[in-house]
């Protein structure tokens, strides 16, 4: 499984990092199982680096192509244009991989994470908001669903699929300060943590990425690998997903 995290300057570092982090180790983990291995239990080291999976370095950045498995799949950071860095809304400096490939090519992602961030504020320079009225992320978002793109968007990165016209009519959640706005854009809001639409994936506010990511984790690859991520980075998980056919994970 390919996945790219889109970034801009002014995401919520935690939109965009949690499920970088889950997807990284839920990739070594799946290539252990398949190779019949199991490596170290993947931990951060002492020094708050992880080995050469591509993780995020001393220097803040992570590796040349991202973090991936033996298998050929990858996790990594992108951007629209061609740069070194982001720098998130707290002033994290994020290094980027590469720019994201377009819809339907070789190297096209199997799935698009999109963080928010200073969507309310309405940073009109470094933000969601921003990017929404640039307009490029949202073509680009556009372009990429009516490939069959999958994407997932964390916090008010449902937003600018609202603005791409990505989620009308469709099931989808967002931060709770942007809720009505979402709906008012035509989207069908879902009171859930997670909300799986099919083609269209989204998570409430901030740590919900992490539950979205360990959902998608678990789809492909099974509970065994998704509790694995889930222990390593001692999270408690929440099973409240909305999914397509009206069901709720995590009810009793």
């Amino acid at each position: 499984m390919n996945v790219d995290i889109l970034v801009y300057d002014g995401f919520d570092e935690l939109d965009g990092i949690g499920p970088y982090e889950v997807f990284d180790y839920a990739l070594g983990y799946a290539a252990e199982e398949d190779d019949g291995t199991t490596g170290d239990d993947g931990a951060i080291g002492d020094d708050g680096t992880t080995g050469d999976d591509g993780a995020i370095g001393d220097d803040g950045t992570t590796g040349d192509d991202g973090a991936s498995g033996d298998d050929g799949g990858r996790v990594r950071y992108v951007s629209l244009d061609e740069r070194e860095t982001v720098t998130a809304s707290h002033g994290t400096r994020v290094g980027v991989d590469g720019t994201l490939p377009g819809p339907g090519g070789e190297d096209a992602p199997d799935l698009l994470v999109v963080p928010g961030g200073g969507w309310n504020a309405r940073n009109q320079e470094a933000s969601a908001w921003a990017e929404a009225q640039k307009g490029d992320v949202p073509r680009a978002l556009a372009a990429h669903h009516a490939a069959d793109t999958r994407i997932a968007s964390v916090c008010t990165g449902s937003m600018l699929l609202a603005e791409a016209g990505v989620t009308d009519g469709r099931r989808a959640v967002t931060h709770a300060s942007a809720v009505e706005e979402l709906r008012e854009s035509g989207a069908e809001v879902v009171d859930a943590r997670v909300v799986d639409d099919g083609d269209v994936l989204s998570a409430g506010g901030v740590t919900s990425g992490i539950d979205l990511a360990l959902y998608v984790v678990e789809r492909e690859f099974g509970e065994s690998v998704a509790d694995r991520a889930a222990t390593v980075i001692e999270y408690e998980r929440r099973y409240e997903v909305a999914t397509r056919d009206g069901s709720r994970r995590g009810e009793n």
